[in-house]
C-alpha cells in the first residue's frame, strides 16, 4: 500500500472542517510556547524598533501578556549578565534574536548564537551573560508569568574553581565552569 492510496482512502482532512480543531488564541503547551517565541522572532518589525541598549543596566521590555504567560524582550551590551538565578515556579523559553549569549549552569557553559532556543522547567538555575564583543537581544517567554526570580550564590569546588550553581542538584556531581 502506498501513500497515494492511503490519501485517497482517508481523504483530505481539510475537506472535513468539523474534524479540525479551532486555532487557539493563546498557547497552552510547551510546543506552542516555543512556536510563539519562533513566530515573534521571525517578525522583526514587531520588536526591533523597541530595543534599547543601556550600558549601566540590562534593558528589558514586556512585549506581550496572555492568560498565564508573559513575553519579554531583553538587550545585553558586552559584559552584561543576569547573575545566577532560577525562575521560581515558571517554565520558560529563551530565544536569542541577535548576537550571542553564554549560558552557564551547573553542567558547564554553552554559547547561544542567534536563533538558538532553550526551554527550561521551574527551578532551572542558570546565568546568562554577553561574553561577546557585540550587543545581543533575547526573547523570554515565561509560563506562568514570572513572579519570582531567586538569585543564587556561587560555590567553589575543592580546587577553588567557581561552579555555577548553589542549589542542590539531583543530577550528581557538579561540573565546574572554566572562565
Amino acid at each position: 500500500m502506498n501513500s497515494d492510496s492511503d490519501l485517497q482512502i482517508a481523504g483530505d482532512i481539510l475537506e472535513v472542517p468539523h474534524l479540525l480543531q479551532a486555532p487557539r488564541e493563546h498557547p497552552a503547551t510547551v510546543a506552542e510556547f516555543v512556536g510563539l517565541a519562533r513566530s515573534i522572532a521571525a517578525d522583526r518589525g514587531r520588536w526591533e524598533h523597541l530595543v534599547r541598549y543601556d550600558a549601566t543596566t540590562r534593558w528589558y521590555h514586556r512585549l506581550r501578556t496572555g492568560p498565564g504567560y508573559e513575553v519579554w524582550l531583553l538587550s545585553w551590551v558586552p559584559g552584561q549578565g543576569s547573575g545566577l538565578h532560577d525562575h521560581g515556579g515558571s517554565s520558560g523559553v529563551l530565544t536569542v534574536l541577535d548576537g550571542e549569549l553564554t549560558e552557564r549552569t551547573e553542567r558547564g557553559k554553552r554559547v547561544l548564537a542567534s536563533g538558538v532556543q532553550r526551554v527550561f522547567a521551574p527551578g532551572y538555575a542558570h546565568e546568562v551573560v554577553n561574553d561577546a564583543l557585540e550587543p545581543a537581544v533575547s526573547l523570554h517567554v515565561y509560563f506562568p508569568g514570572l513572579t519570582d526570580m531567586p538569585m543564587h550564590t556561587r560555590l567553589r569546588s575543592a580546587e577553588g574553581t567557581p561552579v555555577a550553581c548553589a542549589a542542590p542538584t539531583p543530577y550528581g556531581p557538579v561540573d565546574t565552569v572554566r572562565s
